[in-house]
């Protein structure tokens, strides 16, 4: 069976500007350039959105808003299409992928990605919710044909929770550099403080939520300016610009410290920061990490479960700290400006995520690899 005549379906429900939005746009774009036709099914209002669609790759709308109610619409796709995968991210659309397919009574394989740590994404749910989704991922994850997790960690993790065979759960790293990120890379920024190169810029990404944990990043800033010259920029939306706002002036540290929301060219930043720094309490493999490290910036992670120890090579390639110890972050932070590792070094830390051998690795999962 050649490329043309394979059929991959793509399930998704994203924000349209997070980290999967970023990785399934990569890996979409790089199947669809081998030939393999490509269904994206799409949720309305959901991402992601592609900046240019490939000619084998269709927009289906399931005519929904909603991913609940799109099931009927997808059983009623997968007995049109019977596609010969079926690749869903997230644990809803998940669960919605392996119950339709046995409603649909086609022979799709069903592979089904989970992009966190399960365990420690819903510690801070209810017991009742936490333990229903434990229940639901026992129940129906052993009837998907492959769960596809992007670091040790994560797999160890659903495994545990699933008790799933290890046999079934396939780590594969995510597509994340490219040569549209070197592109967006060199260029440019309009930002000021990235222009001034006589003051350090330190760099987050992502969104401003509890699990991104900025505020520690924020307290460790106002320890580091004690020190030295620093400016701290964040990049991103969420819940918590207020607070961590109302935190920099309590802290002092207030005109050195910017929130500009959502970049377009997050890449332009890595690029220009004299550290990019992750402050998470938990991940499934941080793709924000990937990417400054494909930038050549220095770094520094919370060695939270799971990926920044896997992607930063137990600490060669940038300190790891412990989840919410501003201390141990401020003096990382202070050590890694003082003695940056070569820039040429981390992107080369970076080759394992480009995207053509995480799209290899995909398509083996997917049962639809060249022959």
């Amino acid at each position: 069976m050649t490329a043309e005549q394979r059929k991959i379906a793509i399930f998704l429900a994203t924000s349209g500007h997070s980290g999967v939005d970023r990785v399934m746009s990569n890996l979409i774009t790089e199947i669809a350039g081998r030939g393999f036709a490509v269904d994206l099914l799409r949720i309305r209002n959901h991402g992601p959105h592609l900046a240019e669609v490939p000619a084998n790759v269709r927009l289906v709308d399931l005519g929904t808003s909603h991913v609940n109610s799109s099931f009927p619409a997808l059983v009623r796709y997968l007995r049109r299409e019977r596609p010969q995968a079926l690749l869903s991210d997230k644990d809803r659309l998940n669960r919605l992928a392996i119950v339709a397919r046995r409603f649909a009574g086609v022979p799709t394989r069903i592979a089904v990605r989970m992009g966190t740590t399960v365990s420690e994404n819903l510690a801070k749910r209810s017991w009742l919710d936490r333990n229903l989704q434990y229940f639901s991922i026992r129940c129906l994850y052993p009837r998907a044909d492959v769960v596809l997790v992007p670091s040790r960690g994560a797999a160890e993790d659903i495994v545990n929770i699933g008790r799933l065979n290890p046999a079934r759960v396939c780590v594969v790293p995510s597509p994340i550099v490219n040569e549209r990120l070197d592109r967006m890379a060199a260029e440019k920024t309009d930002h000021p403080w990235l222009r001034d190169e006589s003051i350090p810029v330190v760099l987050g990404v992502g969104e401003l939520c509890e699990r991104k944990d900025f505020a520690t990043l924020v307290k460790a800033f106002a320890r580091l300016r004690k020190s030295r010259e620093a400016r701290l920029i964040i990049l991103g939306e969420g819940k918590k610009r207020e607070e961590l706002q109302a935190l920099a002036r309590e802290l002092g540290v207030a005109k050195d410290v910017d929130l500009p929301g959502f970049a377009a060219n997050p890449y332009a930043f890595m690029a220009h920061a004299s550290l990019f720094v992750l402050s998470s309490r938990c991940e499934g493999a941080p793709v924000v990490l990937m990417e400054a490290l494909a930038c050549g910036t220095p770094a520094v992670a919370t060695d939270c479960p799971s990926g920044p120890r896997e992607i930063l090579r137990d600490g060669q390639l940038g300190g790891l700290v412990p989840v919410g110890d501003e201390e141990a972050l401020a003096a990382a932070m202070a050590q890694t400006l003082s003695m940056p590792p070569a820039r040429q070094v981390l992107r080369d830390g970076a080759r394992p995520y480009r995207v053509a051998a995480s799209a290899d690795a995909y398509l083996e999962a997917l049962g639809v690899a060249h022959d």
